[in-house]
């Protein structure tokens, strides 16, 4: 009876093994030095030693990148690397904050579908199949327009339409972990509903759930640029890369690194939370030694 009490594994991953298969994943490390990279900047962004993001010259409208404007002005006469770097700020905090709203309505909603079944699950499976039913970036655009057009709302809007994959992959995993042999023991002594969600089931789907919150900042960060494109996300002059590149498609021609650095910011920033979500995967897998 005594080793019944005890905690399992939990199918808890040393942190050394974890670490060591983390580091020795090249990619992974890739990753995240691009994104510790434009994090740094996106933090460091009020002190840096750069123009005002929304000052405009009227004398530099759509310079070529030079000594005095690295990456050149746009319409404006605003400088673009100062309007990159605070536009990485409302990336960064869209994509993290909408996956924590995902994270924070579908983890509890998938637990209590997957570990108690019956009635509940079918009413969270139902309501999660009719959301899934509807493209992930259509939803958000829906909802940031019934919102209304900010970054807060955008970022809202993201995570509601995020929720439904956390919900599917959550459930899944505490359907599994609810059937192991100490989840079972664990009712044989008599511990309570909420104790064995606690200690048994939410660390066992906390690892592939960190996994797809990596993977779902990228597209997160997609789907704030887009919303930002059409209007919904960040308003001017507030700076935005979707807004940035909003402008910049009038300018193709004339200047054409007004789109160029916003675009190569957002697939940078895409790659290497795919990369990072990439090594987290298999560092966080049992399977891969």
């Amino acid at each position: 009876m005594t080793d019944m009490t005890a905690d399992p594994v939990l199918e808890r991953r040393p942190r050394s093994r974890v670490w060591r298969k983390l580091r020795g994943h090249r990619s992974a490390l890739l990753g995240a030095i691009i994104v510790g990279i434009f994090a740094l900047l996106a933090i460091a962004a009020p002190i840096l030693p750069f123009p005002d993001p929304a000052a405009a010259d009227w004398g530099a409208i759509r310079q070529p990148p030079s000594a005095a404007h690295w990456l050149g002005t746009d319409e404006l006469g605003r400088d673009q690397l100062s309007r990159m770097i605070w536009g990485a700020r409302a990336s960064l905090m869209a994509g993290v904050v909408s996956v924590a709203i995902a994270i924070a309505i579908g983890v509890p909603l998938g637990i209590l579908a997957g570990y108690f079944g019956g009635w509940t699950d079918a009413v969270i499976s139902r309501c999660t199949e009719a959301l899934l039913a509807i493209p992930f970036l259509i939803l958000a655009i829906a909802l940031a327009a019934f919102l209304g057009p900010s970054l807060t709302n955008a970022m809202i809007a993201i995570g509601i339409a995020a929720t439904p994959v956390f919900i599917r992959l959550t459930r899944g995993q505490a359907i599994s972990v609810a059937a192991e042999d100490y989840v079972e023991s664990a009712h044989a002594i008599g511990l309570r509903t909420p104790v064995i969600l606690r200690r048994y089931i939410f660390p066992n789907v906390l690892p592939p759930v960190l996994v797809q919150a990596t993977l779902t900042i990228a597209s997160a960060i997609i789907a704030e640029a887009s919303l930002s494109f059409l209007g919904l996300g960040q308003q001017p002059p507030a700076p935005s890369w979707g807004a940035m590149l909003n402008t910049a498609k009038n300018f193709m021609t004339q200047a054409p690194w007004m789109a160029m650095w916003p675009g190569i910011a957002i697939f940078l920033v895409v790659l290497g939370f795919n990369l990072l979500g990439d090594g987290l995967r298999d560092a966080l897998d049992p399977r891969e030694d």
